[in-house]
């Protein structure tokens, strides 16, 4: 693990909050004021709405009762998060596309991590990744954390490596949240059958590598690797080690500004009952 990847870049302090008030939101509701409370962060709760072209088919009405029950839905919050000792604002804005308005406050409040739910309302599947959430994982400028709507906060850790500076930007993040929640951290790294012998002999000492910089960090951490398709063996092992936190590398930004969005990182997200955090690597 090179030195530059292991800076103190994983902080943090300023966290958002997108939220559309629905029940798809309240595990990252939840886990949005815990998680505060226990990093001491700043917490910025957002609903984003659509602006209408007009009135809509349901009319003025209908679009004045939907933005009345996401106030009362952040006052609600609001109210949670001062009980908790937790610094908090709200905010209402409106944009063209929701994942829009949560990527431009993203940017605007250099957040350190954006927390929302999986799916919204729109989403057709009841564990299907919504659109809004994946358009989200792929343009946000800081790590996504995206939970399950029954989730609460964690109590073990989970990182899937690959080597990749990626993964090793995910493992930096993974140690500090292990460590400043004295938590166990669990290391995986997947033999994919569809790689090469090379490739495959790798994941053992990428696991003893990320091992070493945990011990030298004084975090309680174990190490496993198991053969199969990446997704799958991420999700299995996560149940089987009650990992409720999964900890994964994002790509880095591709020459049209878009970070990509791994397809396993999807399958993964849709296929876990964890929470899953999604670590933007360098651009």
């Amino acid at each position: 693990m090179a030195d530059s990847q292991l800076s103190p870049i994983a902080r943090f302090e300023n966290i958002l909050l997108a939220t559309d008030g629905s029940e798809y939101s309240a595990g990252a509701e939840r886990v949005a004021i815990e998680f505060c409370k226990v990093h001491q962060a700043h917490l910025h709760i957002l609903s984003a709405t659509t602006t209408p072209d007009d009135a809509g088919w349901m009319g003025a009405q209908a679009d004045q009762d939907a933005e009345n029950s996401l106030d009362e839905n952040l006052k609600r919050l609001h109210k949670a998060a001062e009980e908790a000792g937790v610094e908090c604002t709200t905010q209402v804005r409106s944009g063209s596309d929701p994942y829009e308005v949560i990527v431009d406050l993203a940017n605007s409040l250099t957040v350190d991590m954006i927390i929302m739910g999986r799916r919204g309302r729109r989403g057709l599947a009841r564990l299907m990744m919504g659109d809004a959430t994946a358009k989200v994982i792929g343009y946000a400028p800081c790590a996504v954390l995206v939970v399950p709507e029954t989730q609460s906060m964690w109590s073990s850790i989970m990182i899937a490596t690959d080597g990749s500076r990626y993964s090793d930007m995910a493992a930096v993040t993974a140690a500090e949240l292990a460590k400043s929640e004295n938590l166990l951290l669990n290391v995986l790294s997947v033999k994919v059958p569809s790689h090469s012998d090379r490739r495959q002999n790798e994941a053992q000492p990428i696991v003893d590598r990320v091992l070493g910089f945990l011990e030298e960090q004084g975090i309680q951490a174990r190490g496993v690797v198991e053969e199969g398709p990446a997704d799958e063996i991420i999700v299995e092992v996560a149940k089987e080690k009650n990992s409720d936190l999964i900890v994964l590398g994002n790509f880095g930004r591709t020459g049209i500004g878009r970070v990509l969005f791994g397809s396993k990182d999807e399958r993964v997200i849709n296929s876990t009952d964890a929470s899953v955090l999604i670590v933007r690597g360098g651009g």
